[in-house]
């Protein structure tokens, strides 16, 4: 087992699992392509085209600015890694921003019959989304400060000499 890992550099099951992942999308591919081979290569084409050469670098230089303006903390105070709290909810509010854009910007045919909603409400609803989302990584945050705060506190204790005995 140590062979392997130090040969793959990780478990046997992490093996598996990617393995077990490329075959359901070459499956995917597979079925994809008998159905309708131009449109999903100018999908997989446009798709590549939009993240890699727009999306990517917007969002890494969103990245870096959040970053950038706010590294600066005191040092003596007891920190908790926050860049993810800003991280993954972006993240979750352009994930359904990118499905649902469509019908949040108005731009589709509105399906009153199939959802029983005015395509006036989509709008709103994803900028509640991402209101709780980014309301609820912040709560998450608060409580992680906190408690790492009070652990500070609780460890202030004066260190033991080298026989074991406190001074």
């Amino acid at each position: 087992m140590a062979r392997f890992v130090r040969w793959y550099g990780s478990r046997p099951l992490h093996l598996l699992v990617l393995i077990a992942s490329f075959a359901l999308t070459g499956y995917a591919m597979v079925r994809l392509f008998a159905v309708q081979p131009w449109e999903v290569a100018i999908w997989f084409v446009g798709a590549a085209i939009l993240h890699d050469l727009i999306l990517l670098p917007l969002y890494s230089l969103a990245d870096l600015s959040a970053l950038s303006v706010l590294r600066h903390r005191a040092t003596d105070a007891p920190t908790v890694p926050w860049i993810n709290h800003l991280r993954v909810p972006a993240f979750l509010s352009g994930l359904l921003l990118l499905v649902w854009f469509p019908l949040v910007f108005r731009l589709a045919v509105p399906y009153l019959g199939d959802t029983g909603l005015p395509d006036s409400v989509y709008l709103g609803r994803w900028l509640a989304i991402t209101g709780v989302l980014f309301a609820a990584s912040a709560m998450t945050f608060a409580f992680r400060l906190r408690r790492v705060r009070r652990g500070g506190r609780s460890d202030e204790s004066p260190p033991a000499s080298d026989d074991g005995a406190k001074p």
